[in-house]
């Protein structure tokens, strides 16, 4: 009985082991055609970019202020109103400015006043002078004074048109035509122009032409140049693709945290006012296109065989413009180097080589899952 059942263990022993062998050798057969994936050659447009952010902006943005202190009595325009060049935005409250005026003409007409009695007390002095009752010094004293009375009336001159502008100030009016992007006051503030001037409102010249503000790092400005063109997308219309032009690479830098980047000035068409200000920007720039080339996924290009050791994985490796694919064409793969082009960050062009339109190249390698099982049971038993 023992014998039997020993034979029975035996036997169940043996029986596993060929399963799991057959399994095994199973598993690795498949594992030869279905290891790989491919992707197929084909022809296709590529376009290299380089990617940054920018801040769109209007081309013409005006700080609107005020050149004298006072309250604010009225406002003529608000948020997106549009106004044309000369028209009144806000008045301040003028009592105090023609109170000034008052007071300077009023100054003037007494130096005015001043004036013509030296003219005539400098008439009678001549006269005196000629009959010779008073002596030269008199004479010239006389003339001094008619000379001080008459400065004074252009001092008060001055005075009183200084006053007026003052008065004229008191009235904002718009130095362009645009759109009123932001206002900063609102009825009764008071606004102080003493050491700096108040801004009140925010005047855009004209929306349907704006400006992008981009910052392009060091290593990618080289590529850049006036007239280049651009593309964007913003947030608020993320399926929509604008267009732009360079218009300027300005030549000084901003350095943050040893980090170097220059501003670069781009012009959009906004006709229909999708684009507004403040809108951030992501940009692409158009550095080189290509339409109809040969091209290759990118990951073929990364791909190596598990079992290229290090030797041949390092002259395997890419050299330049120089790179090798592998390809997959009756159950057998076979490297062929070539010599790519630009890529667009999916795809490479190829420029020469032994490849054309249909091959597949492999790019990456998959495991089997009857392999994994396989392997997993055996490490069970």
């Amino acid at each position: 009985m023992r014998t039997l059942s020993t034979r029975k263990i035996l036997f169940v022993i043996i029986v596993i082991t060929v399963a799991a062998a057959y399994w095994f050798s199973d598993g690795k057969k498949e594992s030869k055609t279905g290891q790989y994936k491919t992707r197929v050659v084909e022809r296709g447009d590529i376009v290299q970019t380089i990617s940054a952010n920018g801040t769109l902006t209007p081309v013409v943005l005006v700080n609107v202020g005020t050149q004298v202190s006072g309250t604010v009595a009225k406002l003529h325009a608000d948020y997106n109103d549009h106004v044309e060049i000369g028209q009144v935005l806000a008045e301040l409250d003028p009592a105090l400015l023609r109170a000034q005026l008052q007071q300077s003409k009023a100054n003037l007409f007494s130096a005015q006043t001043a004036a013509k009695i030296a003219d005539s007390k400098l008439k009678r002095q001549r006269l005196l002078k000629e009959k010779e009752f008073i002596s030269p010094e008199a004479l010239e004293i006389a003339e001094q004074e008619a000379e001080a009375a008459r400065a004074q009336v252009a001092i008060s001159k001055a005075q009183v048109d200084r006053d007026q502008a003052n008065l004229n100030y008191s009235v904002i009016r718009s130095p362009i035509s645009g759109v009123v992007i932001a206002r900063d006051v609102d009825i009764g503030q008071t606004v102080a122009a003493n050491f700096q001037t108040p801004t009140l409102f925010q005047i855009a010249k004209d929306l349907r032409q704006m400006q992008v503000n981009i910052s392009v790092a060091e290593a990618d400005i080289g590529q850049l140049h006036i007239d280049q063109l651009i593309n964007f997308t913003v947030d608020a219309f993320q399926q929509r693709k604008f267009v732009g032009k360079v218009k300027q690479i300005r030549l000084n830098p901003t350095i943050q945290e040893n980090v170097v980047t220059y501003n670069v000035v781009a012009m959009v068409d906004n006709d229909d006012g999708a684009l507004l200000p403040g809108m951030t920007a992501n940009i692409n720039f158009i550095v080189m296109q290509k339409n109809d080339v040969l091209r290759v996924p990118n990951a073929a290009l990364r791909y190596q065989p598990k079992d290229l050791d290090s030797s041949e994985g390092n002259k395997a490796a890419r050299s330049g413009n120089r790179s090798t694919l592998y390809l997959f064409a009756q159950d057998q793969v076979a490297p062929t180097s070539v010599t790519t082009g630009i890529s667009d960050g999916n795809f490479t062009e190829i420029v020469d080589g032994d490849i054309n339109v249909g091959d597949k190249v492999i790019i990456s390698e998959v495991v089997d899952k009857k392999e994994s099982e396989s392997k997993f049971k055996l490490r069970v038993f």
